[in-house]
């Protein structure tokens, strides 16, 4: 057995010798099993390296870019053997996803999110321990339910795939708590391997992610995360409006515009419709079906530009984006690569662009007080939240409530960014949970009388078989409001679940039914019995430590966007430990360089002489007419022109220039 070294990067692991130069039998099994779902001979990059290991029951982290084909090296490994891959992500919209791929590969998949009510999570569960299903992907808050618990003992489970496993570090950008409780699912699943994934991590954090998931023993695999085809460039300009719009009207194709805020998404896209430009724009605060209408559009080519916040872009797979453009600057060079990798991921050649205003570092700075509040600040937030859930002292252990965070507000007059953080750090230091991922399921009832539903002429034959699959499924929706699953019914009348929507709308507006759909409300839950305020303790792992690090992300995102000498390229593989001897020779600092190459700066005293010579010959030349027959920065120029009139060899009178006369 030996250490090797894997494609574009340091991979540590076993390689098993092959003998009389045959493929072990794993191996044939693993690309047997990727030509028969997935149509490929062969594996891209270290995806079969991580195959192989997690195959043998080795613990393994993967670190691969955005789009470098991380779902093939949990599912083929485990479609080899037998029993259930529970595979752990905190994005809903990318687990619905996978399901639907792997069911339209004919490979029995199922989820459990916090969309689902009770009885669907039990069906499911109980799905998984006696049907012969594959795969169950569960949202990590799903982990620390008594009921997912008792059920899992009775489940035959071969590995379990953590993605976005750089979630479960503190050190991470993007901490989760809820992530720490699969460490408690790997005691209950003795001998079970993990597979844990990611895009972005720096090296402290790859220590970290193995230490808290219990590795075995340190077992890394890392792929390259430079990109060839994609060009990083920063421009400078105080008028990114403008900017913006030379960008997108001297360059084609799709684009994903991020900036900070929702309310910028709207203007954004407002401001490029008014141009001619086909936009739309997405954040958290729009309703499901809108955000899949406005997603699809996009990926179709509907629209060619989607102006968004980061709520946009996890799971979505549209290789052919050409451009991304950030109007803000993200908090940290981990978010900004993962959103900038969404560009380019068919090979072609694509940008990845910064617009940069001197006013950003201040703002970007700002973000520091609003993450971290004064610790005074999030003891009175706590104690306002008593007052707002009238929870008396040594009450609320294992209470849930729902969070209004601008009715919260608006009552004890804070604004809602520093609460949400303060929220965030109270439930690092143990004191409640508090979660913005809890779906509320949608509702219905009828409106009409069962006997008058056979009377109804507004009908037409999808609307019929949509009435007849809610009576089916659901009992009591003449008498009361019943959870019902949009998704469901989608499956069992085949139809597209938008078009279920619109169809449950539109019964709404005849006033058949009564429809309440799902949105997405925050949830407050008390892990222990309320505390007086004197009582509370915020350590500095929670506080101190992490509000240092989130200023050097800060500080390094600032560096990346103020640098101006250094590659791109270069810089963006350092920050994630990875060494690179070359530059990349597309970003904005190498093409810089190249030209500096090319047409080299004259020296002072050639750029001297040519001034003079250029006088000689054409007196009563403007400054800048005279800067405009010197190839070199006007500055230089400027400064050589002060000194020829402070030493009397030349004068400018109403503001032209010539040489002065010598009086013999």
């Amino acid at each position: 057995m030996k250490q090797v070294t894997g494609n574009n990067g340091t991979v540590l692991h076993r390689e098993e010798p092959v003998q009389n130069g045959s493929l072990p039998q794993e191996e044939n099994i693993y690309r047997r099993i990727l030509k028969q779902y997935w149509g490929y001979d062969f594996f891209r990059g270290i995806q079969e390296d991580i195959i192989r290991s997690i195959g043998r029951g080795e613990d393994t982290l993967g670190l691969m870019p955005t789009g470098g084909g991380k779902s093939i090296t949990f599912q083929v490994p485990a479609l080899a053997k037998e029993g259930l891959c529970i595979v752990v992500t905190p994005l809903i919209a990318l687990m619905k996803d996978q399901v639907q791929n792997l069911k339209n590969r004919g490979i029995r998949a199922l989820a459990i999110h916090a969309g689902m009510n009770r009885q669907d999570i039990i069906t499911t569960l109980e799905n998984c321990i006696f049907g012969p299903y594959k795969f169950l992907y569960v949202s990590p808050e799903r982990l620390d339910t008594d009921i997912f618990r008792a059920k899992l003992s009775r489940m035959h489970v071969n590995m379990i795939a953590v993605d976005e496993s750089h979630c479960i570090s503190q050190w991470g950008y993007d901490f989760r708590p809820a992530y720490l409780k699969i460490a408690e699912i790997r005691d209950l699943l003795p001998g079970v391997p993990v597979l844990a994934l990611t895009a972005t991590a720096t090296p402290q954090v790859v220590d970290d992610i193995q230490k808290r998931l219990h590795f075995a023993r340190p077992n890394v695999f890392r792929m390259s995360f430079e990109r060839l085809n994609l060009a990083y460039i920063v421009r400078h300009t105080e008028n990114k409006q403008e900017e913006l719009l030379h960008i997108l009207h001297s360059m084609a194709g799709s684009a994903i515009i991020y900036v900070r805020s929702r309310r910028r998404t709207k203007e954004i896209a407002e401001l490029l419709t008014a141009e001619g430009i086909t936009t739309d724009y997405y954040h958290a605060g729009l309703d499901d079906a809108t955000k899949d209408l406005r997603q699809q559009r996009w990926q179709r080519g509907d629209s060619r530009v989607i102006v968004a916040t980061n709520a946009f872009g996890m799971g979505i797979d549209k290789p052919d984006v050409r451009l991304v453009i950030h109007i803000d600057l993200p908090d940290s060079i981990e978010a900004y690569f993962q959103e900038a990798g969404r560009a380019g991921r068919d090979g072609q050649k694509a940008y990845a662009v910064i617009l940069y205003a001197q006013s950003d570092k201040t703002q970007l700075k700002r973000r520091i007080p609003d993450a971290f509040p004064d610790k005074e600040y999030i003891k009175d937030v706590y104690e306002h939240l008593q007052y707002y859930y009238q929870m008396a002292m040594g009450d609320g252990a294992g209470c849930v409530r729902e969070f209004d965070i601008e009715d919260f507000c608006r009552k004890f007059k804070y604004f809602p960014v520093p609460v949400d953080s303060a929220l965030k750090i109270l439930t690092q230091a143990g004191y409640l949970e508090y979660t913005n991922e809890e779906d509320n399921t949608s509702r219905l009832l009828f409106t009409i009388r069962r006997d008058e539903l056979y009377r109804l002429h507004e009908t037409d034959a999808d609307t019929e078989l949509l009435i007849r699959t809610l009576l089916r499924n659901y009992t009591g929706l003449f008498t009361d409001y019943a959870f019902i699953n949009e998704d469901t019914l989608a499956t069992r009348t085949g139809f597209k679940r938008q078009h279920v929507y619109e169809l449950l709308l539109r019964l709404s507006r005849l006033h058949i039914v009564s429809y309440i759909p799902r949105k997405k409300i925050p949830h407050i839950i008390y892990t222990r019995e309320r505390v007086d305020i004197s009582e509370i303790s915020i350590p500095p792992s929670v506080y101190e430590e992490r509000r240092k690090r989130y200023e050097q992300r800060i500080e390094a995102m600032l560096d990346y966007a103020a640098n101006e000498t250094v590659c791109r390229s270069r810089m963006l593989l350092r920050y994630f430990g990875e060494k690179n001897e070359h530059n990349c020779g597309l970003c904005d600092t190498c093409l810089t360089l190249r030209n500096k190459q090319k047409n080299p700066t004259p020296s002072p005293k050639s750029i001297r002489t040519a001034i003079i010579q250029t006088l000689k010959s054409t007196p009563n030349l403007t400054p800048a007419q005279v800067a405009g027959t010197v190839a070199t920065d006007k500055d230089i120029v400027a400064g050589i022109l002060r000194d020829l009139m402070d030493e009397r060899i030349l004068t400018c009178e109403n503001g032209l220039l010539k040489m002065q006369e010598v009086t013999k």
